[in-house]
């Protein structure tokens, strides 16, 4: 029996078959250009988003820090001028202070002086009750003007001086008080007054012996 033969089917193909069609091609490729068109419009967005987000954080920053550098300057601009009043006011009691006590040191040099100087081993019997009586005027005049001073400076930190406790409260009072022998002080009254008064009195002894 013979074999069976063998039939071999050749299948043609055009080649326009296996391409793409044109249009086709053209689509795909519009596609893809829109798409990373899109994607960059969104990378865009994106980036601008962050932008946004970053300056808004800064502004918001910036706002707190000009709220709080307000805050700040109305604090200290408070806190400032308040001490430079009392600073001022300090300033002008220390110096007033000062003077006083300049006036009362040299107040209190002379009648020291005139103090020292007595000597009642050396008083004679006839002028021991004359230069006594000149002498417990002499000390008399020195303790009232004193206790006038510490009366004025009581409540200062000179106050100590005269072994006053300082009470601030009580010292415009005392102040007003003595203000009429601080004036007599700087004028020289109270210094030159009882020197004056010393002198007459000395003069009208002499004219009547």
């Amino acid at each position: 029996m013979a074999a069976p033969s063998e039939h071999t089917h050749h299948i043609k193909i055009r080649s326009t078959q296996l391409e793409m069609p044109a249009g086709r091609v053209h689509r795909d490729e519009d596609y893809d250009r829109k798409l990373k068109d899109a994607q960059e419009e969104l990378n865009r967005i994106q980036l601008q988003r962050e932008e946004l987000e970053r300056k808004k954080t800064e502004l918001e920053e910036l706002t707190n820090r000009k709220r709080t550098l307000l805050s700040q300057q109305a604090e200290f601009t408070e806190k400032l001028t308040s001490s430079l009043t009392l600073i001022d006011r300090e300033l002008y009691e220390m110096k007033q202070e000062s003077e006083d006590l300049e006036q009362c040191r040299v107040c209190f040099a002379a009648h020291l002086d005139k103090i020292q100087k007595f000597n009642p081993e050396s008083w004679t019997r006839d002028d021991l009750s004359e230069k006594l009586d000149r002498a417990s005027m002499v000390i008399d005049i020195a303790g009232d003007e004193y206790d006038q001073a510490a009366a004025h400076f009581e409540g200062n930190r000179s106050g100590a001086i005269f072994g006053r406790t300082s009470k601030r409260g009580r010292a415009k009072n005392r102040r007003s008080e003595s203000s009429e022998f601080m004036v007599n002080l700087r004028n020289g009254f109270a210094f030159n007054l009882p020197l004056l008064a010393l002198g007459g009195a000395a003069i009208v002894i002499y004219l009547l012996k």
